[in-house]
């Protein structure tokens, strides 16, 4: 199974020996609904990535050793744009099918949705295993819990200093910083070695309301042997260190005394650490603070009952009550930095929001990176912002916003500290991939240590020794569509496409049931292809190209109303490509008389 080569360069902190052949696969497709890839034989370890390889988002990673398996993270992904009507993606969980009894409990690193939002759609449809996170993470997977009606979840609160064993598995933690209370790196030790699982991260000297990393931890864990360590690498590409907290707290409080009206801050509803800034500084300044958006006032009040975000009651007043305060004396913090349509920093731009109304005096601070793909929504509703004469302000614009994950720097020094044998970017697209790659090469980890994985596919290791195998397990998007899970296929998903892009005609004939003889006119009807009234010569010749396709060569023949929609999808759809070069939906209704 293990084939060796002599390695060209060797990392100093890694044991004089031969690395193993890696392995990559032919092509980046899922591996073969034929295929069995059974559990790991003997003294072996497999780890898959199931979601977080090729994205931004729909985390989870497994992790089996013989008949035990634990799961880590189990997140979801926010749909790209030629993705209409879907909600969110989750991980596909087709591998675990009949290995239920097997899985010894999700591990959570933190808790962001992209972490933990695909838990009540998988976690009861896989066994219901027990779920182990930190008291933040744990008190928004329980509130969120309340949205659906799926079974009770066996959540066990846990501490970053507990320790846990699952079947083969050891779990502990280290504590590390992010942009969320309770963010811990998980510590999987097996009977093949050390697994160290970073989650989302940064270090911050200087991080709002807890620790910086516990430097000490990790580096007694590097110093005790890490087989494998798997690193976020979601700012990869970005050189130098991550801006501290700190930096961006005060820079904050500063924009808040000095406006000289309302202040209205739109950031995600996960981030409780600017938050808890936010609300603590304008408390500081005398100032009322409003909280809107459903996720947004849940997670506040979650913090508030923790202890995390600590002010008076009499701070918080609900929007409705802004304007019993003077201008300068009122914060309003909310969702829809990323230009959501449904989000209230769109609806009060917009002037659809039941009481908050943009103006002059306003000062707007986007306090939010923008994510991949919602480039062309957040400028459309700053460009609106701009119309109505606020003051905006973004994080390109002053220190308002530092990103929770690590840069370049901040990666190498991880490196530095775990020094593992081998090293796997997680969490980010491909190309976010290979930077992280670049650093640990730079730092003197050969290729032959570092896998760059794609979703699925399934690395093995044994005794020191690791491979990328060319086998996957399936990862196909598993789209949540309302209350549907999975009803949603890329073929629906195709028709969505098509109807967003050319429309949909509908051709509606009688037939004679004994015969298949036309009666009467074909009608037909645009939607989003052309304007009927407009295109009345268009229309006409559609109509005979019907009539021309239901000609009768055997009259003594009964109808066939398959046959039929099938000739009138094909001919009418060859007939408009021709004259338009464009291809709408054909959808032929057939009516036997």
């Amino acid at each position: 199974m293990f084939r060796s080569q002599k390695p060209q360069t060797q990392h100093p902190s890694a044991p004089q020996r031969s690395s193993p052949h890696v392995q990559t696969p032919s092509h980046p497709g899922h591996a073969p609904s034929e295929t069995i890839i059974r559990s790991p034989q003997g003294e072996t370890l497999r780890i898959v990535v199931l979601g977080g390889c090729e994205e931004v988002g729909r985390n989870c990673t497994l992790i089996e050793y013989k008949s035990d398996i634990i799961l880590i993270d189990m997140g979801l992904q926010f749909p790209e744009e030629d993705m209409p009507g879907v909600d969110y993606i989750i991980p596909n969980m087709s591998y675990l099918k009949g290995k239920e009894k097997n899985i010894r409990g999700l591990i959570i690193t933190h808790g962001h949705y992209d972490h933990i939002g695909a838990i009540p759609h998988t976690v009861p449809h896989i066994g219901n295993p027990p779920i182990y996170a930190l008291p933040m993470s744990a008190a928004i997977i329980k509130r969120r819990q309340e949205d659906f009606h799926t079974r009770q979840l066996n959540v066990k609160v846990t501490k970053a200093s507990d320790v846990l064993k699952l079947g083969a598995f050891t779990v502990s933690f280290f504590h590390i910083n992010h942009n969320i209370p309770d963010s811990v790196g998980i510590v999987v030790d097996s009977p093949v070695g050390r697994v160290c699982h970073t989650g989302d991260w940064k270090f911050d000297f200087h991080p709002a309301g807890t620790e910086h990393a516990d430097f000490q931890h990790i580096a007694s864990l590097g110093k005790q042997g890490v087989l494998v360590l798997m690193g976020d690498s979601t700012n990869a590409n970005h050189p130098g260190h991550q801006v501290s907290e700190k930096v961006i707290g005060e820079e904050l409080e500063l924009i808040i005394e000095k406006a000289p009206g309302r202040v209205i801050i739109g950031t995600f509803a996960s981030l409780l650490s600017r938050v808890k800034q936010i609300i603590e500084a304008s408390e500081r300044l005398g100032k009322k603070v409003a909280i809107d958006g459903y996720s947004m006032k849940t997670n506040v009040e979650i913090a508030k009952v923790m202890g995390f975000i600590k002010c008076s009651q009499s701070t918080l007043i609900k929007p409705e009550q802004m304007d019993a305060y003077d201008d300068g004396k009122v914060v309003l913090i909310c969702t829809g930095a990323q230009g959501e349509k449904n989000a209230a920093l769109n609806r009060i731009a917009n002037n659809e929001h039941r009481s908050v109304r943009i103006r002059e005096s306003d000062t707007i601070i986007f306090s939010s990176s923008v994510i991949p793909g919602n480039e062309n929504s957040v400028q459309r509703l700053m460009d609106t912002l701009y119309r109505k004469g606020a003051n905006v302000i973004n994080y390109k614009m002053m220190d308002v916003h530092a990103g929770g994950h690590a840069k370049k720097e901040d990666i190498k020094l991880m490196l530095a500290l775990f020094k593992p044998t081998y090293y796997v970017p997680i969490e980010g697209n491909h190309f976010l991939l290979r930077e992280n790659a670049k650093v640990a090469y730079s730092l003197g980890w050969n290729k032959e240590h570092v896998f760059i994985v794609d979703n699925g596919q399934i690395m093995e290791f044994q005794k020191g020794h690791g491979v990328l195998r060319k086998e996957k397990v399936p990862t196909d998007y598993v789209f949540v569509d309302g209350l549907g899970v999975g009803d949603v296929s890329q073929v629906v998903l195709r028709d969505r496409q098509v109807l967003a892009e050319d429309g949909m005609v509908i051709v509606i004939v009688q037939i004679e049931k004994n015969t298949g003889k036309l009666i009467g006119n074909p009608d037909i009807i645009s939607r989003g292809f052309i304007f009927m009234k407009d295109q009345q010569e268009l229309i006409r010749a559609a109509r005979e190209e019907v009539r021309k396709a239901l000609l009768d060569n055997d009259p003594k023949s009964s109808a066939d109303p398959k046959y039929t929609r099938d000739r009138i999808r094909d001919e009418v759809g060859k007939f408009l490509f021709k004259k338009t070069e464009r291809r709408p939906m054909i959808l032929p209704v057939v009516i036997e008389v």
